[in-house]
């Protein structure tokens, strides 16, 4: 602004007016009513319709290009900001030197914005590929900063985004959605870490910290003794279901995944004859891999479990071994009317576990094919009809049974998810929805007890609470009360040289300890505690995603 019209000022005047620019909440009258500032703030009421309180600061630096603003009392904008768009600032707000408001922008009463701040309250058209981006304009459709939020140094808010009362943004943040009143978020994209008042997480170990260092300490000791109880002659067997204990491929994988989440291979094991082994189980038509060599055809071979589960266990363990399946899994490279008539006769109003299953195995045949082979397949005709009959008041596929409720379909919900929208870095369909009936079903089983507290419905519960974590807060509090009660009951249930039982009330097996342990691994990650835990799951129930997409 032209200040050839006001009056000389002494060198301490100068001064004190420098620091006012960058230093606002040292303001005092004088200042406010300074010819020069009086002048800024006519000519913005003049430009644009500026609605300026009296005790409002704009200083001489600040760039402001703005269409329609408004500020309120006791409110300022430092030098070197830069203001543009349609901004309406409360009462005692601040935009501290160099942050960026831009777009259309609603704060509340006593927003504070630290420097190197970008809100951006409008998006660039780029859906058209035919034409530049720069020709294709601009949409809004606003933020809204509620009242007494702090928005940190260098944080970014785009465009549709609201933040509730009483937020706090941590420094360096990107948020992508909605802040809740009261929320702490951090991290890009931003998460609420805990809500203010709430009693930050310790920095020294706390007891359910203390457990999970003490439970992976013994793991990571004991791991090769509780292998070498299971190891047979040609690879390894352990307890069934049927509490006998036999041979079979799911537990020398087991083993392998076991050794794996600690950065080892078993004890013994030659690498290249595992391969070799593992490999040679593959059906060269169907590209399934069955317990054991099957002259099945193609479909009655698609309606093997073991065959169909193995396409995991054994195709994961290879990847381990730094190697793959030696074909194509050619059961899944099927046009999309044939998928859609195997997806539709699946039974999920009666057995979704089951249904959701044979999916993951479908999923994760398409991600071997498409890694190894390069054949992209029909992985969109899959997500096509997965998202057509989800179900958006459950959020989950199949129908709860008279007996069982809702634990078919959430267990179906874990697999079927695992093998798709999680390997493939895709977002969910019905989140909120989904996460209402995860929880639903773990207190109708009033936290499972008994033979109901084992490895697969916890399982079938901690992994869609942390994966839905991955696109919403929702309910976050009930899913951390979840997961410290995995962590509490854990240290006392492994037994010492023999890993978990599968099921309270049971025998320690290879299955039981590999899923267990992921569970765990699990819990902690949700608790963004995963760093104190010994173990870190490699094989069937990683969490690391691929990100193929589509």
């Amino acid at each position: 602004m032209d200040q050839a019209n006001s009056a000389p000022l002494s060198a301490t005047e100068q001064r004190e007016a420098r620091r006012l620019r960058f230093l606002p909440w040292e303001r005092a009258a004088v200042d406010l009513d300074h010819p020069a500032h009086l002048a800024r703030k006519a000519e913005l009421r003049r430009a644009c319709g500026a609605e300026l309180a009296e005790t409002s600061y704009i200083a001489e630096d600040a760039a402001i290009f703005t269409e329609s603003l408004a500020v309120g009392e006791r409110s300022w904008i430092a030098g070197h900001a830069l203001v543009r768009g349609d901004v309406i600032l409360g009462e005692d707000c601040s935009i501290n030197p160099y942050a960026c408001v831009s777009g259309k922008v609603t704060c509340g009463n006593g927003v504070r914005i630290a420097s190197h701040a970008s809100i951006v309250g409008f998006n660039h058209g780029f859906d058209d590929p035919d034409r530049p981006i720069h020709r294709q304009g601009v949409v809004s459709i606003g933020i809204v900063i509620g009242d007494d939020v702090w928005i940190g140094a260098n944080c970014v808010i785009l465009d549709g985004v609201t933040i509730g009362n009483g937020a706090v943004i941590a420094a360096g943040a990107v948020v992508t959605q909605d802040i809740p009143a009261l929320a702490i978020a951090g991290g890009v994209p931003a998460k609420v870490l805990r809500s203010r008042g709430a009693p930050a997480r310790k920095s020294g170990i706390g007891e359910i910290e203390d457990r999970l260092v003490r439970l992976g300490q013994k793991a990571r000791e004991q791991w090769p003794d509780i292998l070498a109880r299971w190891k047979a002659p040609d690879g390894y067997e352990s307890l069934e279901a049927d509490g006998i204990r036999r041979p079979a491929i799911r537990h020398l994988c087991d083993a392998i995944e076991i050794a794996a989440g600690f950065g080892h291979l078993p004890p013994g094991l030659d690498p290249s004859q595992t391969v070799e082994r593992l490999q040679g189980l593959q059906d060269r038509e169907t590209g399934l891999f069955p317990e054991a060599h099957s002259r099945l055809q193609d479909r009655a071979l698609r309606e093997d479990p073991k065959a169909l589960y193995n396409v995991l266990s054994v195709g994961y363990v290879l990847e381990l071994l730094g190697s793959g399946p030696r074909h194509p899994i050619q059961a899944v490279q099927i046009n999309a009317q044939e998928l859609e008539q195997w997806l539709s006769a699946l039974p999920w109003s009666s057995r979704a576990w089951y249904s959701g299953s044979v999916v993951d195995a479908i999923g994760t045949a398409m991600y071997f094919n498409a890694r190894y082979f390069g054949i992209k397949g029909p992985r969109q005709a899959l997500f096509e009809w997965l998202s057509r009959n989800a179900n958006s008041v459950s959020g989950l596929w199949g129908e709860p049974t008279a007996l069982e409720g809702w634990l078919q379909p959430v267990n179906g919900f874990y697999r079927l998810t695992r093998g798709t929208y999680a390997q493939f870095g895709m977002p969910l369909p019905h989140s909120h929805a989904s996460l209402e009936t995860v929880h639903l079903n773990y207190h109708n089983h009033k936290g499972f007890v008994a033979e109901k507290y084992n490895a697969c419905n916890l399982l079938d519960t901690i992994h869609p609470l942390t994966l839905i974590a991955r696109q919403t807060d929702y309910r976050r509090t009930d899913g951390e009360a979840i997961a410290r009660r995995l962590i509490s009951r854990a240290l006392n249930r492994w037994r010492d040289g023999e890993g978990f039982p599968f099921a309270d009330g049971g025998e320690p097996s290879l299955q039981g300890t590999e899923m267990w342990l992921s569970v765990i691994h699990l819990a902690a990650d949700f608790l963004g505690l995963a760093d104190q835990f010994a173990f870190v799951p490699k094989g069937v129930h990683r969490t690391a995603i691929p990100g193929l997409g589509l």
